[in-house]
C-alpha cells in the first residue's frame, strides 16, 4: 500500500468507475453513457444519495461480532443519514448464498454493490457479474483480488499486522526473555486481509532477536473450532511456547481455552483483533495480551459517503491505493488506522459504544469493568 498523488488517485478512480459502469453496455448498445454528473449535496450542504438503491453483503456471523451488529448498524445509520436505500444482508459464510443475494439485489435495481468477500475467486465472479449489468462494485474491508472494484475501503491491513506484532513483543509474558518460542495462527488463506495481516506481523516478529517461530498455520474460513484443534496440536508438539500470534479474537478465544486446559492461560502471550466482548474480557482477566480495535464507523461512513458521490457521477476522495496482486492494478483506497487495545485502554471500545457493555461487563467482569474505567 502506498500514498498516491491526488491527480493519479482521481484519474484511477474515474477510470474504474467508467469501466464498471460501461462494462456490459458496450455489448448491448453503443449509445449508453456513464451516469451524468450532479450535486451529491442538498442546498444545506448535506450529502444526498437521492434514494438510490445500494446492495451491501457482509460475509458471516461467526468470524467476528462486527458482522452481526457493529458494521450493519454503522452502515445502516449512514445510509439513512445520506438518503441511500441500502439493502444490507449477510451471506452466512456461504459463497453460493452470497451470489444468490447479489443476483436478487441486482434484479431489484441496485446501482452499487458493496461486498465483503468470502474468498477472492467467488467475490470476483460476483463483482464481474454485477459490472456486466452496469453496476458499480465496491470492496469493503477485504480486497477482492481480480474483482475490479471501483474502490476499496478498509483498515490498512499491513499496519494492522505490524501493530499486532509490535504489541506482542511488549506483552508481560515475553518481556526480558532472551529467547521466545512462538507460533502463528493465521486467518483464512483465501482472505487477502489475512495475507496482509501476516505480512505485517511477520515483518516485526521475524526481526526480533531471540524469537523463534515453531509452527505456522492458516485457518480456513477463520473457523474458531478448527483454530482450537490446530493450536492444541501445536501445543502438544511444542510445550515450551511463550507466545501465540493469533490473527483475531475469535480464534484467540479457542487458543485460550486450549491453554486453560493445560493450566497455561495467562502464562503464554496471546494476541487478537476485533475488540470483541470475549477479547476484552480476556484482556481484563490477563489471559489475552491485546486486541486491535477497528471502529466500524471509520470504514462505514467513508464507504457510504463515497457511494453517494458515485451515484451522483462524482469521483470519491481516496487516501491512496492498494495493489491487486492478481491483476497488478492499483485500486483506489480509503484506509483507516487501527488502534491497539491493551489493559491500559481496554475500556475504549466499550465507552465508544462499539463493543456492548452488556456483553462484556457480566458476572465476574462487572467489577473488572469498573476497575478498568468502563463508564
Amino acid at each position: 500500500m502506498r500514498k498516491s498523488a491526488i491527480g493519479l488517485v482521481v484519474a484511477g478512480v474515474a477510470a474504474s468507475l467508467v469501466l464498471s459502469a460501461c462494462a456490459s453496455s458496450k455489448k448491448k448498445t453503443d449509445n449508453t453513457t456513464a451516469p451524468p454528473g450532479g450535486s451529491s449535496t442538498t442546498a444545506g450542504g448535506a450529502l444526498d444519495g437521492k434514494g438510490t438503491k445500494v446492495g451491501i453483503i457482509l460475509p458471516d456471523t461467526q468470524s467476528s461480532q462486527r458482522w452481526v451488529t457493529s458494521d450493519p448498524d454503522a452502515l445502516g445509520a449512514e445510509c439513512k443519514k445520506v438518503n441511500l436505500n441500502c439493502d444490507i444482508q449477510n451471506a452466512q459464510n456461504d459463497a453460493a448464498k452470497m451470489k444468490t443475494i447479489a443476483e436478487s439485489m441486482e434484479s431489484n435495481g441496485i446501482k452499487v454493490l458493496m461486498i465483503v468477500n468470502l474468498d477472492s475467486a467467488s467475490g470476483a465472479a460476483i463483482e464481474k457479474e454485477a459490472q456486466a449489468k452496469g453496476i458499480t462494485t465496491v470492496d469493503y474491508d477485504r480486497l477482492t483480488l481480480g474483482g475490479g472494484a471501483a474502490f476499496y475501503v478498509s483498515y490498512d491491513g499491513v499496519a494492522v499486522g505490524k501493530a499486532q506484532g509490535e504489541a506482542l513483543t511488549k506483552c508481560a509474558q515475553v518481556q526480558g526473555k532472551p529467547a521466545v518460542n512462538y507460533v502463528d495462527v493465521n486467518g483464512a488463506p483465501t482472505d487477502n486481509n489475512a495475507t496482509l495481516f501476516k505480512q505485517g506481523y511477520d515483518s516485526v516478529l521475524q526481526t526480533q532477536a531471540g524469537w523463534k517461530k515453531l509452527d505456522d498455520q492458516s485457518i480456513a474460513k477463520w473457523d474458531n473450532t478448527v483454530a482450537g484443534t490446530t493450536f492444541t496440536a501445536m501445543l502438544r508438539a511444542h510445550a515450551n511456547l511463550n507466545a501465540v500470534m493469533v490473527a483475531n479474537d475469535g480464534m484467540a478465544n479457542s487458543v485460550i481455552a486450549s491453554l486453560q486446559n493445560q493450566g497455561l492461560a495467562g502464562k503464554v502471550a496471546v494476541s487478537g483483533q476485533d475488540a470483541t466482548a470475549q477479547g476484552l474480557q480476556h484482556i481484563m482477566d490477563g489471559t489475552q495480551c491485546f486486541t486491535i480495535y477497528k471502529p466500524s464507523t471509520q470504514e462505514a461512513i467513508p464507504a457510504i459517503d463515497s457511494i453517494v458521490k458515485v451515484v451522483n457521477g462524482q469521483v470519491p476522495t481516496t487516501t491512496g491505493t492498494t495493489k491487486d496482486t492478481q491483476t497488478g492494478k492499483d485500486v483506489p483506497s480509503i484506509l483507516a488506522t487501527p488502534i491497539p487495545i491493551t489493559k491500559a485502554n481496554v475500556a475504549q471500545p466499550i465507552n465508544d459504544g462499539y463493543t456492548p457493555k452488556s456483553q462484556v461487563c457480566t458476572g465476574k467482569y462487572a467489577a473488572l469493568c469498573t476497575s478498568n474505567g468502563v463508564k
